[in-house]
């Protein structure tokens, strides 16, 4: 696999999963990082080039694609992780699509509530997560993945948010086991345990700076 190429910001944001479904499937790809003062100062041509306007950008050779969600579903499919019947993907295209809804809460939050919102926030999070403890209950009692017995693009995407709720809310999954051991038990894989411990990962930020 080459030719891939992560048009992004320097952060992990909406760029880390995609980041995490290359890095575990052992693809190579470059990152083009875009400023982001570039980029809201009208600096950066691509933003009138970009198809709605926004980042993330992937390029696998001479085709191109733009939204995050697309982006890892179109990995998905091409690493073979976006389950095998019909019905398989449909759940997980669901699970993704409730991941989503999480992300959306999440940057609400950090970009217009962190000052005023946070700890309304952090005492509604328990519900938030408790719909994925339950998805996992029901799957091989949480041992294995989301969906079926292998891992696929809605767990990468999981993955990150956990992360990313983490770096805030360090003890946020302490009232669930089986997020807490599905969290290690990916993190651990061969080549996400890499990355993640990379310098490249752990020297990228969650999310801007704060004026």
């Amino acid at each position: 696999m080459s030719g891939f190429v992560l048009t992004y910001f320097p952060l992990r944001g909406r760029g880390e999963p995609i980041r995490l479904i290359l890095a575990d499937n052992g693809a190579k790809w470059t990152e083009d990082v875009i400023q982001l003062p570039d980029w809201f100062g009208g600096k950066c041509p691509l933003k009138k080039e970009a198809v709605f306007g926004q980042l993330p950008q992937f390029s696998d050779g001479d085709f191109v694609l733009y939204q995050s969600n697309t982006i890892l579903r179109y990995l998905g499919r091409k690493f073979g992780v976006a389950g095998s019947k019909d019905q398989e993907v449909a759940v997980i295209d669901m699970i993704n699509d409730g991941v989503e809804d999480l992300r959306l809460k999440y940057s609400r939050f950090m970009f217009s509530e962190f000052e005023t919102g946070k700890e309304k926030y952090e005492k509604d999070l328990p519900n938030q997560l408790s719909a994925f403890e339950r998805i996992l209950s029901k799957n091989s009692n949480g041992t294995k993945f989301l969906v079926g017995d292998k891992i696929s693009y809605a767990d990468y995407n999981l993955l990150d948010i956990l992360h990313c709720h983490l770096n805030i809310f360090p003890d946020c999954l302490s009232s669930f086991p089986l997020l807490t051991a599905y969290k290690a038990r990916i993190s651990s894989r061969s080549n996400l345990s890499e990355y993640l411990n990379s310098e490249d990962c752990k020297s990228r930020p969650f999310f801007p700076k704060r004026g």
